[in-house]
């Protein structure tokens, strides 16, 4: 009798030309990631290539019971890390059949402003750090506190190593070496500073790629802590009071910023965001009023500041950039629950297209 974990492990790729394909969307909450798996006769590299498929959006929250078809269009491809060999996963966007993107389709959008030709003229580079905390199952209490209570206070815990500072390692190092696998541009991990909360950092990406890839990553994180019996949560503040709050931190550059004379387009585009500071608050997720207070690394959600090497400023510019007159900066107001296609394409609007 062969064991479950040797029949999960089959390559197919001796005995069949077909793979298999996992179809990734967004649910109706705008968090909540479905996928389900078909058949196909062989290899694919192209998402064009790929069928449209169907999902009974009703049951998602995205469309009606009486009219609950909704269409997958197929956008951008990875390798498939659990099931290896030719398998891929496929992330996609969502339509009605008339061929309309539904309400919650933000990838549409983004992918109009990216195609903007001024946009695409400046190739937009995207860094996210995103920030997120392991919860031991049914409890809902982060990974390594104890059950009803509380470990010592913030410090020893960032960028730590130990078993009484180091919480979920092996889940950590499973989601980066999947995320590599997959094709995904992780860029690197640490442990944050309130025990059991992470990062990793996906970048540099270019324009829609960046939603593409955040969102393949957090679809592998929450596959992997599944298999470890583990919760994920990208809420902004999981536990109230002396902790820090876990956000998205967003890098950006354009052209005309990684060239000489760069630092003033920089200050350019700080001070357009700057002018749409509450556009942008009110895009970059849902709760991070309790994690944007003006402690903890962070600057007041109303009030818009920007500063070097200023980790509680709304925007940070690298002492790098400044020494070198050029370079990037990071917009630290991105709330760990944010969109990336909504926030890397609202960075690029303001920034580029939009004159005030």
């Amino acid at each position: 009798m062969a064991l479950l974990t040797d029949l999960l492990n089959l390559d197919l790729t001796d005995s069949t030309e077909k793979i298999i394909a996992e179809y990734i969307w967004i649910g109706g909450s705008g968090m909540d990631l479905r996928s389900k798996a078909r058949t196909l006769p062989g290899p694919v590299t192209d998402p064009s290539k790929l069928p449209k498929w169907n999902y009974d959006g009703s049951s998602t929250g995205q469309a009606p019971g009486e009219d609950s078809e909704v269409i997958l269009y197929p956008q951008a491809i990875f390798k498939d890390p659990f099931r290896k060999g030719n398998n891929i996963l496929v992330m996609c966007d969502c339509y009605t059949p008339a061929g309309e993107p539904i309400p919650t389709n933000k990838r549409f959008n983004a992918a109009k402003i990216f195609s903007n030709p001024d946009v695409a003229a400046e190739e937009p580079w995207y860094g996210i750090e995103q920030e997120y905390t392991l919860l031991q199952k049914d409890i809902n209490w982060p990974l390594g506190w104890p059950v009803g209570g509380f470990p010592g206070p913030q410090g020893p815990y960032y960028c730590s190593i130990g078993a009484d500072k180091s919480f979920g390692r092996d889940i950590v190092d499973a989601h980066y070496k999947a995320c590599l696998f997959a094709g995904v541009n992780i860029s690197g991990i640490n442990g944050e500073v309130m025990p059991g909360q992470w990062e990793f950092q996906v970048g540099p990406t270019v324009g829609i790629s960046a939603g593409d890839q955040v969102w393949v990553a957090r679809y592998l994180l929450e596959r992997i802590t599944e298999i470890a019996g583990v919760v994920v949560t990208f809420d902004p503040k999981p536990i109230p009071g002396d902790w820090n709050g876990a956000g998205a931190h967003t890098n950006y550059s354009t052209e005309s910023m990684r060239k000489d004379g760069g630092f003033e387009v920089i200050v350019a585009a700080v001070e357009k965001l700057k002018l749409k500071h509450k556009e942008h608050i009110a895009a970059y997720g849902e709760g991070n009023e309790r994690r944007l207070t003006g402690k903890h690394e962070t600057a007041d959600i109303n009030t818009f500041s920007w500063g070097v090497a200023n980790r509680g400023a709304s925007v940070r510019v690298g002492r790098e950039t400044e020494q070198n007159g050029k370079g990037y900066f990071e917009d630290r107001r991105p709330a760990s629950n944010m969109d990336p296609y909504v926030v890397t394409s609202m960075i690029a609007e303001t920034t580029i297209m939009w004159k005030p």
